[in-house]
C-alpha cells in the first residue's frame, strides 16, 4: 500500500503536470515550426501594405477573440448548417473583417509545419505584428494556445463591450475577464487605429454633450440623424494619424473628440481622467502599458494540453 508522501508526492507531480500544460511560453514552437514567428510577420507585412486598415482589423479579431470563451480562436469560424458561430453576433456583424489574412497566414504555416500551430496562436501573433508594422510597441507573445472546436453567439452578444457603453459598465467587462481598470483604459488605446460605422457613433454626436461642436458637426456630415441611412458610413477613430499607432487618440478624449460614446467614457470627469490625460502627455507610458495588458489579455482562458485541437483550416474544426 502507497504510503501518504508517496501519495502527496504524486498529487505533487499531477498537479506540476496540469500547470505545465496551462502554462504559454515564449518559445513553445522553438523546435516544432522555427520559422513560425517569421512567416507571421512576413505575410503581415504584406497584408497591411495592400490594406493599411488590416493592422486594425486583426488586432480587433483577437480583442473579440479572447472575450469570449478565452482566447481560442473561435472568432474565426465560419457559420454551418449545424454550427452556429460568433461572426454574425452583433458585435461582429458587418464589422469584423480580416478573417483572409488569417487564412493566408494559416496556409503558409501548415506549408512550414503541418498540423503544429493553431489558428488562436497565429491570431495572437498577427495582432502583434500587425501593431508593429504601424510604428506601435512590440511585446513577446506567449504561446502553446489551442483553438476551441466550439463557438459561442450568445457570449459575443453579452460579453464584448458594446460603443454605447458606460465607464462602469467598461470597468465591470473588463474585470470580468480579470482585466483591471487601467488595463481597459490602455486597451482602448487600439482605437489609435482603425474607423467605426455611423451607426455606432450616431447617437454620441446628435445627442450627447460631452463632444467638441465642431468635430461633432465634422462627424455629421457623413453620418445623417436618420436610423438606416448612411449606417455603414466610415469615420476614423482617430482622426490625425488613423493608420498610425500612437497617443493621438489620448489627445482627441483630452479634447473631447472621441468617436465612440464608450470612448469619450473615459475622459469625463470619472476614474479615468488622470490616467488618459498621462498616456496623452507621454506616448512611452501609453505603450508599455498596452503591451503589458495586451500579454494579460492574451493570457484570458486558453486551451492547452489535450484540450481543444489544432485545426488544419481557421473556419472549419476538424
Amino acid at each position: 500500500m502507497a504510503s501518504p508522501s508517496h501519495i502527496l508526492i504524486v498529487s505533487l507531480l499531477a498537479f506540476l503536470v496540469c500547470a505545465t500544460h496551462a502554462q504559454l511560453s515564449a518559445n513553445f514552437y522553438a523546435t516544432t515550426c522555427p520559422n513560425l514567428q517569421s512567416i507571421v510577420r512576413s505575410a503581415m507585412t504584406q497584408a497591411i501594405n495592400n490594406n493599411g486598415r488590416n493592422g486594425a482589423f486583426i488586432l480587433r479579431l483577437f480583442f473579440h477573440d479572447c472575450f469570449v470563451n478565452g482566447c481560442d480562436g473561435s472568432i474565426l469560424l465560419d457559420d454551418t448548417s449545424t454550427f452556429t458561430g460568433e461572426k454574425m453576433a452583433i458585435p461582429n456583424r458587418r464589422s469584423a473583417k480580416g478573417f483572409e489574412v488569417i487564412d493566408t497566414i494559416k496556409t503558409r504555416v501548415e506549408a512550414a509545419c503541418s498540423g503544429v500551430v493553431s489558428c488562436a496562436d497565429i491570431l495572437a501573433i498577427a495582432a502583434r505584428d500587425g501593431v508593429v508594422l504601424l510604428n506601435g510597441p512590440s511585446w513577446t507573445v506567449q504561446l502553446g494556445r489551442r483553438d476551441a472546436r466550439t463557438a459561442s453567439q450568445s457570449a459575443a452578444n453579452s460579453q464584448i463591450p458594446a460603443p454605447s457603453s458606460s465607464l462602469s459598465t467598461l470597468i465591470s467587462m473588463f474585470a470580468a475577464k480579470g482585466l483591471s481598470a487601467r488595463d481597459m483604459t490602455a486597451l482602448s488605446g487600439g482605437h489609435t487605429i482603425g474607423q467605426a460605422r455611423c451607426t455606432n457613433f450616431r447617437s454620441h454626436i446628435y445627442t450627447d454633450t460631452n463632444i467638441d461642436a465642431t468635430f461633432a458637426n465634422t462627424r455629421r456630415a457623413n453620418c445623417p440623424n436618420i436610423i438606416g441611412s448612411g449606417d455603414d458610413n466610415l469615420a476614423p477613430l482617430d482622426i490625425q494619424t488613423p493608420l498610425r499607432f500612437d497617443n493621438n487618440y489620448y489627445k482627441n478624449l483630452v479634447a473631447r473628440r472621441g468617436l465612440l460614446h464608450s470612448d469619450q467614457e473615459l475622459f469625463n470627469s470619472g476614474s479615468q481622467d488622470s490616467v488618459v490625460q498621462s498616456y496623452s502627455n507621454n506616448d512611452g507610458l501609453f505603450t508599455s502599458d498596452f503591451a503589458a495588458a495586451m500579454v494579460r489579455m492574451g493570457n484570458i482562458s486558453p486551451l492547452t494540453g489535450s484540450n481543444g485541437e489544432i485545426r488544419k483550416n481557421c473556419r472549419v474544426v476538424n
